[in-house]
């Protein structure tokens, strides 16, 4: 089932952990339907902007493998609202600050970017609401004890 031009449902439901774990990780119609918003308001207008291939990493999780992999079943990868997501060639922060000045969006986070290591590090977590989307756009690091924290961006 295709979910924009460039964006199919397979993208987002494919899971090496489901498969392992023999979780069936299929999203309702109101899951789909969300999905279908993100790459339409989000993930397309990206792939039209940049015209490289775009890596999802994470899309939708059903709460049973959201779980496994050690997230909330809060996260709105349950809900069919987020992604994570990276641009072949595009550094993360060019991505994130693009996505940040041209689109709407209900959170942006730029995941554990160092680009004195590799401008390329880390990945983009994006989602979108039909409802009220709140523009929160923060940056996730690792402090000295090993967490992660947030900060705005």
């Amino acid at each position: 089932m295709k979910l924009s031009e460039n964006f199919s449902l397979y993208e987002f439901t494919r899971s090496q952990t489901a498969t392992r774990n023999n979780i069936d990780n299929t999203p309702t119609d109101k899951q789909i339907f969300n999905l279908k918003n993100l790459c339409v308001h989000v993930l397309q207008p990206v792939r039209d902007y940049f015209m490289k291939p775009m890596i999802i990493s994470s899309g939708f999780r059903c709460a049973e493998l959201n779980q496994k992999l050690g997230s909330s079943i809060k996260s709105q990868h349950v809900q069919g609202q987020a992604a994570d997501i990276e641009v072949l060639e595009v550094s993360n922060l060019e991505l994130s600050d693009w996505i940040h000045t041209n689109l709407k969006y209900d959170q942006l986070i730029l995941e554990f970017h160092d680009p004195e290591k590799d401008p390329h590090s880390g990945w983009v977590h994006v989602s979108y609401s039909t409802e009220e989307n709140r523009y929160e756009y923060l940056e996730a690091y690792k402090n000295e004890e090993g967490k992660t924290r947030y900060k705005i961006k």
